[in-house]
């Protein structure tokens, strides 16, 4: 199990990650997704709270140069599941599970995306809560090395107290960008949403930083907390 201040301090550029995990009491489903960016198209965003989770909007509208692979909603909810993805799949997860089917066949109609040299994969993560309890499952769609092919790897994890699975978009900077590889790293996680917050916030490279957001669950009544950081402040 990897320390997650080193694991972070340690990757200048991740990109966009999600962290997923129970806290250490087990009391609570730990959630956090970030993101990162090096152009000014990229480091022109805010998370926004919605209903059922978050959206990301440009902080300065006039300065917006390609929305459509930077504004998006990450975080959402239907019935028992919490979706997270660092781009427009979140809607397409969403759509599939509202009609009864799987994470899996969801992103099976989507790949990585079209942003040549880097082709950046598409991270996602749900978690089904059940029982008291929850489970969860995360996915990355990457472009195969050796030619254009969609590669799709999903990975099903039991919950366990103080343990997380963080899966990010990059193993560091790079032109192009190396992409992420290997199953999701496992890292700590903390019971206070304070502390976790603050440990990723302050351990994510200064310079490419952009927008945090952390939620709680409690797996006794459903009830969340939330945290949320914008570098971009209005």
């Amino acid at each position: 199990m990897l320390e997650l201040k080193k694991n972070l301090t340690s990757n200048v550029y991740p990109g966009r990650g999600i962290i997923v995990g129970k806290t250490p009491d087990g009391k609570n489903a730990a959630v956090a997704y970030f993101i990162m960016g090096r152009s000014e198209n990229s480091r022109n965003r805010i998370f926004e709270k919605q209903e059922g989770g978050i959206i990301i909007y440009p902080f300065d509208e006039s300065k917006v140069a390609d929305p459509s692979l930077i504004i998006y909603s990450p975080v959402r909810t239907i019935d028992n599941n919490l979706i997270v993805t660092n781009g427009d799949q979140t809607d397409t997860v969403y759509d599939f599970v509202k009609d009864g089917k799987a994470f899996e066949e969801a992103l099976l109609t989507r790949c990585f995306e079209p942003d040549a040299p880097n082709f950046t994969p598409r991270i996602s993560a749900m978690l089904t809560f059940a029982d008291g309890d929850f489970t969860y499952k995360m996915s990355i769609l990457k472009k195969n090395v050796g030619c254009d092919e969609c590669d799709r790897f999903t990975f099903d994890f039991a919950a366990a107290p103080g343990r997380a699975r963080f899966i990010h978009t990059y193993m560091g900077d790079g032109n192009p960008i190396p992409s992420f590889y290997g199953e999701p790293e496992q890292v700590e996680t903390a019971d206070d949403i304070d502390e976790f917050t603050k440990t990723i916030w302050e351990s994510l490279n200064e310079q490419n930083k952009i927008s945090l957001y952390v939620r709680y669950v409690s797996l006794a009544d459903g009830s969340v907390q939330e945290r949320m950081i914008n570098k971009n402040q209005k």
